[in-house]
């Protein structure tokens, strides 16, 4: 880590064993992999997939994307205020230039990262090279080194491939929350061949599969591992909820004295409970659940 100690991580994650009857009566063992313990600020998958990325930087500048309440804007900003290195986060929303920041916005801020806004349709464009070049001149951004949305990119999905590894023999099914599909491209290929992983989309579309696909072709040269998705369980789209999810979280959080994130585990444990007691899996099954976050302050 010479170069990156501010981010030495504790690995392996800790790989946590829980008793419920949701699960325990279809003869079911339900482990959390702890990876909101990974660091104390780069939480769980955030430092699997930054730390690659800031290795290939070589200490250039940063420049990175996201929504209004990212949890990777939040991410980058604490890496580059650790490390010293300057930031920049171009934020989806030509609109809310100028208005007050929200607190994930506002501690992006804090940790040092200018914020550029960009309105919708250029954002959607922002992987073709011509509208890249020119957001990135916009934002005084030549040079810098770019880390996509959700910081999924080869040298990520590399990263995340330890995952898999810490979880072989572990489980039989290893569940984890998907936005970009960066963790599950390289968790998948890290794993044993007879496990596999379950991908449950927080973004609704049904477009996933193939951008893990082509993750996973452009770090390994083609799919790896034996993994599927289940669409049902985005509640409406990334960033919501609704009163059963936050219920369902409460009520888990009570039950277990573990902080569920809403925007992602939540939707996964949400899942992984209702898949139980649909019997979509054998008794005998050990499933794990990879905790990619924690809730922010």
């Amino acid at each position: 880590m010479t170069g990156l100690d501010p981010l030495r991580p504790r690995l392996p994650s800790p790989l946590q064993e829980l008793s419920d009857p949701r699960f325990t009566r279809h003869g079911l063992r339900l482990l959390l992999k702890r990876d909101d313990l990974v660091h104390p600020e780069l939480i769980g998958n955030k430092w699997r997939k930054l730390v690659p990325n800031l290795r290939a930087s070589g200490g250039r500048p940063l420049v990175t994307f996201g929504g209004a309440y990212s949890n990777h804007l939040r991410a980058t900003a604490a890496a580059g205020r650790l490390l010293g290195v300057p930031t920049v986060g171009v934020v989806r929303g030509q609109e809310l230039a100028g208005r007050p920041l929200n607190p994930s916005l506002a501690r992006c801020a804090a940790d040092g990262m200018r914020l550029h806004f960009v309105d919708r349709s250029t954002y959607r464009r922002k992987t073709e090279p011509d509208v890249l070049a020119r957001v990135l001149r916009a934002a005084g951004a030549q040079g810098a080194y770019v880390v996509p949305e959700g910081g999924s990119n080869a040298e990520a999905v590399r990263g995340c491939r330890a995952l898999g590894g810490e979880l072989r023999g572990r489980a039989d099914v290893v569940g984890v929350a998907c936005g970009t599909g960066g963790t599950l491209a390289g968790l998948a290929a890290g794993l044993a061949p007879d496990q596999r992983v379950l991908g449950i989309p927080v973004l609704r579309g049904g477009f996933l599969a193939a951008g893990i696909e082509a993750l996973q072709a452009e770090a390994f040269g083609g799919r790896r591992g034996d993994w599927t998705l289940d669409d049902r369980f985005h509640f409406g789209g990334y960033g919501r909820t609704g009163p059963e999810l936050e219920a369902f979280a409460d009520d888990f959080e009570q039950r277990h004295g573990v902080p569920v994130e809403r925007l992602y585990v939540a939707k996964l444990l949400y899942a992984l409970v209702t898949l139980a007691e649909e019997n979509a899996h054998p008794r005998g099954t050990t499933i794990a659940a990879v905790i990619t976050g924690r809730p922010f302050p």
